[in-house]
C-alpha cells in the first residue's frame, strides 16, 4: 500500500516538474520573442505557461507587456487586474500598478492612471521611472481638463449665439408682423371710408331728369331778375344830382 502511495506521489511530482518545466520553456521562448519585437509569438508562448500554471505571475505579466505592446489596452489592464497578489513582494506588486498606470494613459484615463502610479510610487518610492511617469500623466490630465473647459466654454457661447439670433430673428419677425398688421389695418380703415362714402353717395335722394331741368329753369329765371334789378338800380343812380360842397 505504502509503495502505491509513493508511486502515486512520484507521479504527482514528475507532473508537477513537467509543468514547471512547459512554463518556464514558454516563459523563456515569450521573452526572446519578445525582445525580437515579435509581440504576437510572445503572446502566444506567455498563454502557453499560464496553460501549464495558471497562476504563474511571470506568465500572466509578461503576457499583459505583450498585449500593450500590440495595442491591446483593453486587454493588458484586464490581464494585470488578474493577477493574484498574494505572496508577491512590494517591489513586484509596484510593477503591477506601474504597468497598471501605463495601460490606463494609453486610454487618456488620466486621474485613473495618476491614482495607479501613486500606489506603485508608495510601494518603491524610489522609483524614477514611475515618478516620471506620474509627472506626465498630471500634466496630461491639467491639459484635458483645460479641454474640457474650453469646449464647455465654445459649447455656451454657441448656445448664447444662437438664442441671441433666434431673438433677433423673433423681434424681426414681430416687426414684420407689427407692420403687416398696420398696413392690413390702414387698408381695412379705407375700404370702411370707401364702402361708408359709397354708402352715402347710395342714401342720397334721386332726381329724375324732368326736376333736373325744372331746377335748371328756376335758377336761370332768378339770375335773369337779378340782373333786371341791377340795371334798374344803375339808371337811378345816374339820374341823381351830386351837390359839391366847396
Amino acid at each position: 500500500m505504502k509503495r502505491i502511495a509513493l508511486i502515486f506521489s512520484a507521479l504527482i511530482l514528475f507532473a508537477i516538474s513537467v509543468f514547471a518545466q512547459t512554463e518556464r520553456k514558454s516563459i523563456r521562448k515569450g521573452n526572446n520573442a519578445f525582445e525580437d519585437n515579435d509581440f504576437v509569438e510572445s503572446e502566444v508562448q506567455y498563454r502557453k505557461a499560464l496553460e501549464a500554471n495558471t497562476h504563474s505571475f511571470k506568465g500572466k505579466f509578461n503576457l499583459a507587456d505583450a498585449l500593450y505592446k500590440q495595442e491591446k489596452y483593453d486587454e493588458s489592464l484586464k490581464t494585470i487586474e488578474e493577477i493574484n497578489q498574494a505572496g508577491l513582494s512590494n517591489e513586484q506588486k509596484a510593477m503591477i500598478y506601474h504597468n497598471k498606470g501605463n495601460a490606463l494613459f494609453k486610454q487618456q484615463k488620466f486621474q485613473e492612471s495618476i491614482d495607479a502610479y501613486k500606489n506603485a510610487l508608495r510601494l518603491n518610492p524610489y522609483d524614477a521611472e514611475t515618478k516620471y511617469n506620474l509627472s506626465e500623466a498630471q500634466r496630461m490630465l491639467k491639459q484635458q481638463q483645460q479641454q474640457q473647459n474650453n469646449d464647455n466654454k465654445d459649447n455656451k457661447d454657441n448656445k448664447d449665439n444662437k438664442e441671441n439670433k433666434d431673438n433677433k430673428d423673433n423681434k424681426d419677425q414681430n416687426k414684420d408682423d407689427k407692420k403687416d398688421n398696420q398696413d392690413k389695418n390702414k387698408d381695412q380703415d379705407k375700404d370702411k371710408q370707401d364702402n361708408k362714402d359709397q354708402k352715402q353717395q347710395e342714401q342720397q335722394p334721386k332726381i329724375s331728369k324732368q326736376d333736373a331741368e325744372r331746377m335748371l329753369q328756376a335758377i336761370q329765371n332768378n339770375e335773369k331778375d337779378i340782373q333786371e334789378k341791377m340795371k334798374q338800380e344803375k339808371a337811378k343812380a345816374a339820374k341823381v344830382r351830386v351837390i359839391k360842397n366847396w
